[in-house]
């Protein structure tokens, strides 16, 4: 079912380039969305984070133009946006998701990109709002047409770091790399260990298909709220908290990746409640990435899942970014038998959880947990079953 969707959504694309343009495109790319397993807030304050890329993606088919001008069209919004590579404007109140296509243009061309007019038809099912990287998938696939379009010769990981700086630079969100990161260089049935100081990584098989388990992702019905004011708060509390250990150390830390829990609970009484709850969530957040990866690699699913209750439980109570549905949702979901783990999954503050829960059960799942969590909440979820997919790739029609 899923694959003959996949190929309907190719074949609209297709169809819809040819109508509008008058020619075939020239590439079609897939970049996925992702979802974090487990190191959530870790990446800005320089730690480690185990994102997988996902069976839900951004689908672009494209072909250079004859002139200066970029012209897409959205078949998810059915809008047309048009701009020249010499004058990109800087704000389209009536078209806000091209303004990643600008932020791409835009970074590529000032990265040295020699960039020409260009033709795109969009067409994405990452869901949005979810904390599931949209923006982040448009973004990789954009700098992948651009790539193979205008011959820039970008590795993977410069493609990302691109990604990245027109989310950070132009649109304005000041994202860390992870999102970019696995919508570039994610691997089948694995997830990908990132180290966010280095940019080292490293793929970690899953193998959770051959232990009879899915990844579930469930949208709780609460949208994000507060979550640019929230996120920019948890930030300035991080970098406090590096402030104050500093001193207290006598000596000048980079970020919370150079903090031990050793360390933390030794100055936990010279630092502010809340500053130390905040800082107890980052460091033992990384710890939990690296034990987590530890229990892949000898076959320990359910290891893997505790790891996870335990990183809902501290986003909960040391970071506060949960929300009262949220933490109903993932209670019900962890009393599920079949349930290894489940946990919030990005920013916080609404958007869905990550469960890893045995195939054979994600109906019970469907039929059970959901009815008590929507009645307990009026809330309206929606759930997607996913396997871990490979990162950004030209498509063959």
């Amino acid at each position: 079912m899923m694959q003959a969707s996949y190929e309907r959504r190719i074949n609209n694309l297709q169809e819809t380039f040819l109508e509008k343009y008058g020619v075939q495109p020239k590439v079609i790319v897939r970049a996925p969305g992702r979802v974090n397993l487990i190191g959530e807030h870790t990446d800005y304050n320089e730690g480690f984070v185990f994102p997988a890329a996902i069976d839900r993606e951004m689908i672009i088919a494209a072909a250079p133009s004859d002139d200066e001008i970029v012209s897409a069209y959205s078949l998810d919004y059915h809008e047309d946006v048009s701009f020249s590579t010499d004058e990109i404007p800087n704000n389209d109140d009536k078209h806000h998701w091209s303004a990643y296509l600008r932020g791409v243009v835009d970074v590529v061309t000032k990265n040295g990109g020699n960039i020409g007019g260009l033709n795109l038809v969009t067409s994405g099912n990452v869901p949005q709002g979810a904390g599931l990287s949209s923006s982040a998938s448009f973004e990789v696939g954009l700098v992948t047409v651009l790539d193979a379009l205008f011959s820039l010769n970008l590795s993977k990981k410069e493609l990302a770091l691109l990604a990245q700086k027109a989310e950070n630079e132009f649109v304005g969100v000041q994202c860390g790399i992870m999102d970019q990161f696995v919508s570039a260089l994610g691997e089948e049935d694995s997830a990908i260990q990132i180290d966010c100081r280095s940019l080292e990584y490293r793929a970690v098989p899953l193998n959770l298909e051959k232990n009879g388990y899915s990844i579930v992702i469930t949208h709780s019905g609460v949208h994000r709220g507060l979550v640019d004011s929230e996120y920019n708060a948890r930030r300035n509390e991080c970098l406090e908290g590096v402030r104050l250990l500093s001193q207290l150390r006598g000596a000048h830390l980079s970020s919370l990746r150079d903090v031990s829990l050793v360390d933390l609970s030794q100055h936990k009484e010279s630092l502010p409640e809340r500053i130390y709850r905040r800082c107890l969530h980052v460091v033992s957040e990384n710890q939990r990435v690296l034990d987590a990866v530890a229990a892949l690699e000898n076959g320990d699913i359910q290891r893997f899942g505790y790891l996870m209750n335990e990183s809902h439980e501290s986003m909960k109570t040391n970071y506060e970014i949960s929300t009262p549905e949220i933490d109903v949702l993932v209670k019900l979901t962890q009393a599920l038998p079949a349930t290894s783990g489940s946990r919030l999954t990005g920013a916080g503050f609404g958007g869905c959880t990550v469960s890893i829960i045995r195939s054979s059960e994600v109906d019970n799942y469907k039929n059970i947990v959901i009815p008590r969590y929507e009645k307990e909440t009026g809330n309206q979820t929606s759930v997607y079953v996913c396997s871990a997919k490979k990162g950004a790739s030209f498509v063959t029609p």
